[in-house]
């Protein structure tokens, strides 16, 4: 480290306090001073006046304001990532000394690829059961959005099914399988067909996933490796509005089969047999390789990796 850098490290050491850090981060997070000062109990005056303190030991501003939104400076970027790696640090040593005075208490965030609203829930539901003093956060994205959390520490486990390629560096778990499959209204032309053909199924019109997803990038690539493409009709966001649209005629997609696991008998849906499907994957418990976990994480994700599948039942 050079000797500016030494000096600038010391000056942050010596002047920055763990309620600055705590504020920001706070803020960076919700993007939004009235949120944070909610969240931690403070005036919203106090919240700008812990965030004003900290840009001056900074000596960068952190954010910029244009109407009543703010946006992270590059250096406010570093400072948010910094801050959450502090807190972190801090929270996981606390945990660790409730767990050693045999209490079971801590945090445990939580991000979940779309499709995995259906069981997740479900499971952070019965793990706080057994810790029912943890605070917790589900965020449910799609695969790009998740891979951007990863990237910034937000959470500290992720559950996603298609593995993408990425720079980041990552532990991967897997603990149930993910199969997906084709649907069609029930009065679909080949509703009652066995053993479909690539060929003939790639004549249908589609409703995809939108740009990121995981599960449309998986499809794209089976039906590329059997050298057809897809006719694309609509592209939505989320397993339900496919659903509703395949129920409205619109076309047939392909789904998670957990995605169906909520469906009513009296619902217009049914799979299609197609050949090569269901296409075969894993849900998988995902993490940034090195990162250490926290108490409260190592319990859940033991507990995914015992009952995950518990959860996945396919109706």
């Amino acid at each position: 480290m050079t000797d500016a850098a030494t000096l600038g490290a010391r000056k942050l050491l010596r002047h920055a306090t763990l309620r600055q850090v705590e504020v920001f981060e706070s803020v960076a997070r919700h993007v939004s001073f009235t949120r944070a000062a909610e969240e931690l109990h403070l005036t919203q005056p106090s919240v700008s006046a812990q965030v004003k303190s900290l840009a001056e030991v900074v000596g960068e501003p952190l954010y910029e304001q244009v109407g009543r939104r703010i946006y992270l400076t590059d250096a406010g970027q570093i400072v948010e990532r910094s801050c959450r790696e502090v807190i972190d640090i801090l929270s996981n040593a606390e945990m660790s000394l409730s767990e050693l005075n045999g209490m079971r208490k801590g945090r445990l965030r939580l991000s979940v690829i779309t499709t995995a609203k259906y069981f997740a829930p479900l499971a952070l539901g019965d793990f706080s059961l057994q810790y029912p003093d943890i605070d917790l956060e589900l965020v449910i994205s799609n695969r790009d959005t998740l891979l951007k959390r990863i990237e910034d520490n937000r959470s500290d486990l992720y559950v996603m099914g298609q593995l993408p390629r990425t720079r980041l560096d990552l532990e991967v778990i897997p603990f149930a399988p993910n199969p997906l499959v084709v649907i069609a209204h029930r009065d679909h032309i080949l509703a009652k067909e066995r053993n479909i053909s690539m060929e003939r199924i790639a004549q249908e019109s589609f409703i995809m996933r939108e740009p990121g997803s995981g599960i449309r990038h998986k499809v794209e690539e089976h039906f590329a490796r059997h050298q057809q493409s897809i006719k694309t009709r609509l592209v939505l966001d989320g397993n339900e509005a496919i659903k509703h649209a395949v129920a409205g005629r619109l076309g047939i997609s392909v789904v998670s089969a957990h995605a169906l696991n909520l469906e009513n008998s009296q619902e217009p849906l049914v799979k299609l047999d197609v050949q090569s499907f269901p296409l075969q994957s894993m849900w998988n418990i995902v993490y940034p390789r090195g990162k250490a976990l926290s108490v409260v994480a190592r319990q859940f994700l033991s507990f995914l990796k015992i009952h995950g599948g518990d959860y996945l039942h396919i109706g």
